[in-house]
Parts: structure tokens; sequence; C-alpha cells
């Protein structure tokens, strides 16, 4: 039903999605994992462009946590390969159609080329003003919210606002994005994988079956019709309508 809050307009959402299931994925289908991320990688650029299309503000996904390193070598090295290929090859047509890219998470930790090719790829976009699409890698919400943390001077509090945007500098972002309004997570596992974990705060939260390579234009604009539905109320009451 519809909240008698307002509801905000798309340009202003945050959607955040954590992308699960490629690996079970190519699995199931007797292909090695590596085949389920470059599937995945093109479900990336389908839902990308959906998302822009359908006027969201802001998008996030979580491709790479910091868990993650404790994959296989193999698997890790085949992720930083592609995450390198898909910003250089991304980053001209993001340009072209006013999307903003941010990579947030550590980057230390990541060989030089992919250091290098992330930040091209925000160079070539920071200029525009549409779509702000947030790519975590090597991305733990704990971390983050510790990095800032430290960034407080001694004995100095900060408000929400202050520490949101403390938060965003930790995380190698920039500045501070709103919060998150929608998350998403697809490959039927319910739980927050150390995702965005002060950001979801009133986050309404969808879990789909559907592994992240099917995942597609439709799927998000089923998950958009859901979280309309949905009756927001940041824990307040609605006032009863009159008449």
């Amino acid at each position: 039903m519809q909240s008698a809050f307002s509801v905000p307009r798309r340009d202003l959402l945050h959607v955040a999605i954590i992308m699960d299931g490629s690996g079970r994925w190519a699995t199931r289908r007797g292909l090695p994992r590596e085949a389920g991320h470059r599937a995945g990688a093109q479900a990336v650029r389908r839902v990308v462009e959906a998302a822009r299309r359908l006027g969201i503000g802001t998008l996030t996904l979580f491709a790479f946590s910091g868990d993650n390193w404790q994959r296989a070598a193999h698997e890790v090295n085949h992720l930083l390969r592609l995450f390198e290929e898909f910003l250089q090859g991304e980053k001209e047509h993001w340009a072209a159609h006013g999307t903003r890219l941010s990579v947030i998470g550590r980057r230390d930790r990541f060989p030089p080329s992919l250091r290098a090719a992330a930040a091209a790829a925000e160079a070539a976009t920071a200029d525009n003003h549409g779509m702000h699409l947030r790519l975590a890698l090597d991305y733990s919400g704990r971390d983050a919210i510790l990095r800032a943390a430290a960034r407080l001077p001694a004995g100095q509090a900060a408000t929400r606002e202050e520490f949101a945007q403390l938060l965003g500098e930790a995380t190698q972002g920039g500045a501070a994005a709103p919060d998150v309004d929608l998350l998403i997570r697809s490959g039927g596992e319910q739980r927050l994988s150390d995702f965005l974990l002060w950001e979801i705060a009133y986050a309404e939260m969808v879990f789909t079956d559907r592994m992240w390579p099917d995942f597609d234009a439709t799927d998000l604009e089923a998950a958009l019709e859901e979280y309309y539905r949905r009756d927001r109320r940041f824990g307040r009451v609605p006032a009863p309508v009159a008449g």
C-alpha cells in the first residue's frame, strides 16, 4: 500500500544490489565459476542501463567484498582482471550517457593496473550529473565504519550527517551518498554480507532467487514495484486519513 508519507522521486532513490549467485549459476551448468563471473558482468551492463533508463539517482553494486580474498587464488585473479576489463570497456559509454562512477572500498590491495583503470573511469565521468554508479570493490561495511570513526578528532562527537560524510571519505568514494532506499540481493540468500551497514538503516529489502547472471531489467522493475508497495515509516506512525 502507499504510505501516508511522501514517496521519493526515482531520481532521488538509492538502490543497492548484492550481486550474488554467479558462481553457482555456472556450477549448475557444468561450467567453471569464471564463466559465471563473465556472465555476471553482462548482467551488470544490463542493470546499469536499466537503472539509468528508470531514472534511479544512485546505484551501488557489491562486486567484491573484503572477505572475497579468501577464495581460490585463480578465481580472485580472474575477478581482478575482469574488473579491470569492465572499467576500461565501459567508461566511455558511461561518460557519453551522463553516468558518474565512484569506486568505493579499499584500493591498496589491488594491482596497479586495476587502480589505474578505476581512477581513469572516475576521471572520465567526474563531470557527469546523471545517475551516480558506485562499484564496491574490496569493500567491508564494518571496516568502513571503523575507518570513519578513526577520522573523528579525539573527544569530539559527530552528528549522523557528519559521520556519513566521514564514511564517504573513508570508502574513497568522495562525498557521502544518500542512505539506501532499496536493497536487492540476488541468488536466493537472505543476509547482508557486510554491505553498507550504516547506509541501509531504513532500507527496504527485496531478496530474489534469481541468480545474478539471469537478473535483468524486468527483475529490477519488479523490485521497484515491490518497494513502492511498502509502507515506509522511519519509526513514525502515519497520521489518520481524513474523511
